[in-house]
């Protein structure tokens, strides 16, 4: 069980005066609530089988099983004003231009009522215990009438739950002194739970199982179910709502791999061939989607296969070229491959694997008192699915947003050394440089969430050279240790990272989004520059010592401090927000997330 961190914008961590601010909890009755919780139990049995038929050969067989849950929770709203505090109506943001008097009693509320900078939780108790209703023909039961507190506010639990099983199988045999072969194969079945349960109602009676987009959009009262087969289905603590489905998977592989040995010089090839299936298998049928969204949809079907292969070249004993190169072809997965799975079975149109290939060289020595390694790597990867539903501003409505055509190039240079100054001192040096960025123009497609209206297909997205985000392409660690005789050790690293970008909202660098801008008007560098984050550092420090008992027994005693200048200035991630305004960019700007201040960590073992 854990409770989750919340992504702000800038503004709401200034007004917090914390970079630390949490929009996920708040007081209820005294005593802070997170919203976010997060249950996750997928515990694994495995059994093994190791067989030498002969000298030369082995068999290594194993058989798994894993099952459990992952669930999340999170707010849910119906016909009332979003909870969130950060949502940027509730921001001094939002009044700044129009009434800059109301913008100043906002700022000073957040500064001041922790019940405006968090969640109020005791007034979703009181809206929810003053909405008297009367659902008539209640779960599709003609003249059925219950009466009381429908919740205007819930906690729902979002749940993926696993359930995999599998069978791993590899044989191993020396042909000859000089040659190797190794072969073997896979068998995987998966099948995994999507649904939501409600998990506390706040203080009302009970929940209508409708979408609130639906009873907006179409004047329906089906169209709005999401359980055609009990219309008006009222929802208790601890009921299935929203959407049922399982997504079944199926993977079979075989792979071959021959290993070449002379004596300064190794090679390997190998290759794989596989095949993989998927489809959903729904226990509801939706209202928007009556004849798509019931039962299992059509298999989807993919045969993958690659290719590998690697030269290792002594130049000496102590130093070393290799080089390695993979060709390979892999399905989309599931997620990305639905259009939206939750109300339907529809895939996206085109459906196809993923390539890849991908090379690296590397350079290695290995002295008494110096080792090291320099690598150059390339990788390129085409074909992929970007695939996300969220609320757009122009359509005023939850979209489906999927883009084919997605390519990746990664590339750049790690070099790593490790020196002994002397027998006691240690020298470390770690540098990665890298330029990792998207290589296509894709096709985005726009559809309404609730129908299958299409919004926009063929939509070009300018994203080629927009950098992947995620993580820094640029760092380098410098570390000194010192190892006593007298078995205890201490040492630091000191750390900096930079190039960090956000990965970029592909629906800002389309034509549609600049087109009626001329090119010096400032929304257009706004809207096409992406988000990058500053360069920073951090310093880790660490220390252990052990001791000896009776010539058996150890006890082992290691501390850690993480970030030991304690620099709470670090953003290190976050993403884009997808909403957004064209005109004003500015008013759902990219959320952040900063690395925590100075961490702790020790650990006492013994052995024996």
């Amino acid at each position: 069980v854990q409770g989750r961190q919340g992504l702000a914008i800038q503004e709401a961590y200034d007004l917090a005066g914390t970079n630390f601010y949490n929009p996920n909890w708040g007081f209820q009755d005294g005593v802070k609530r997170n919203s976010r919780m997060s249950f996750n139990h997928r515990p694994m049995v495995m059994a093994s089988h190791y067989y030498k038929p002969n000298e030369r050969s082995t068999w290594n067989t194993t058989v798994f099983y894993t099952f459990g849950r992952d669930g999340i929770t999170g707010l849910q709203w119906f016909d009332a004003r979003d909870p969130r505090p950060d949502y940027y109506r509730y921001l001094p943001s939002f009044y700044e231009d129009t009434d800059p008097a109301q913008a100043e009693l906002v700022a000073n509320a957040w500064r001041t009522d922790v019940n405006t900078r968090q969640i109020n939780w005791d007034q979703l108790y009181f809206a929810n215990g003053k909405n008297l209703f009367t659902v008539t023909n209640a779960n599709g039961i003609t003249g059925n009438s219950i009466t009381g507190n429908r919740s205007k506010y819930i906690v729902e639990e979002v749940r993926q739950d696993p359930s995999r099983i599998g069978i791993n199988s590899v044989y191993s045999t020396q042909l000859n002194d000089s040659e190797q072969l190794t072969y073997g194969g896979s068998l995987h079945r998966q099948r995994t739970h999507y649904f939501k349960t409600l998990d506390d109602l706040l203080g009302g009676d009970f929940w209508l199982d409708v979408d609130q987009f639906a009873t907006r959009d179409f004047n329906d009262t089906l169209v709005a179910q999401n359980d055609l087969s009990t219309p008006n289905k009222v929802i208790r603590q601890g009921d299935t709502f929203g959407y049922d489905y399982f997504i079944h998977t199926r993977y079979y592989n075989g792979f071959a791999q021959w290993e070449k040995t002379w004596s300064r010089t190794e090679v390997y090839l190998g290759a794989e061939v596989s095949y993989t299936s998927f489809w959903r298998d729904s226990k509801l049928r939706n209202g928007r989607f009556p004849e798509g969204s019931f039962g299992e949809s059509p298999k989807q079907e993919f045969f993958s296969y690659g290719l590998k292969g690697g030269v290792i070249q002594k130049l000496s004993g102590r130093q070393f070229v290799s080089a390695n190169a993979v060709w390979m072809t892999r399905p989309p997965v599931p997620r990305t491959a639905f259009i939206s799975p939750r109300t339907r079975g529809d895939v996206v149109a085109g459906l196809t694997n993923e390539s890849m290939y991908s090379a690296d060289v590397n350079y290695i020595l290995r002295f008494p008192r110096l080792k090291g390694r320099a690598t150059l790597y390339y990788t390129k990867i085409m074909d992929q699915i970007w695939s996300r539903t969220f609320y757009h501003d122009v359509f005023r409505t939850l979209v489906n947003y999927t883009m084919t055509g997605v390519d990746q190039v990664h590339s750049g240079v790690e070099l790593g050394l490790e020196a002994n100054l002397t027998s006691t001192w240690v020298l470390t040096a770690v540098y990665a440089g890298g330029q990792h960025f998207y290589d296509s123009r894709p096709v985005a497609t726009i559809s309404r969430d609730n129908s299958p209206e299409l919004f926009d297909e063929g939509r070009l997205v300018y994203w080629r050279n927009f950098r992947v985000g995620g993580q820094p392409q640029t760092a380098a660690s410098l570390g000194l240790r010192y190892n006593s005789p007298k078995f205890w050790f201490a040492g630091f690293n000191a750390n900096f990272f930079d190039h960090i970008y956000l990965d970029p909202n592909p629906d800002r660098r389309t034509e549609d989004a600049i087109g009626n801008f001329f090119e010096s008007d400032p929304q257009v560098s706004e809207l096409l520059e992406q988000t990058r984050l500053d360069a920073n550092y951090t310093v880790d420090v660490f220390l252990g010592k052990s001791w000896m008992f009776k010539r058996k027994y150890r006890l082992a005693l290691n501390a850690t401090i993480s970030n030991l200048l304690d620099n709470q200035d670090f953003r290190v991630g976050g993403f884009e927000q997808l909403r957004y305004d064209r005109t004003d960019v500015g008013r759902f700007p990219p959320r952040f997330s900063y690395l925590f201040g100075r961490n702790y960590f020790a650990m006492l073992t013994f052995s024996f």
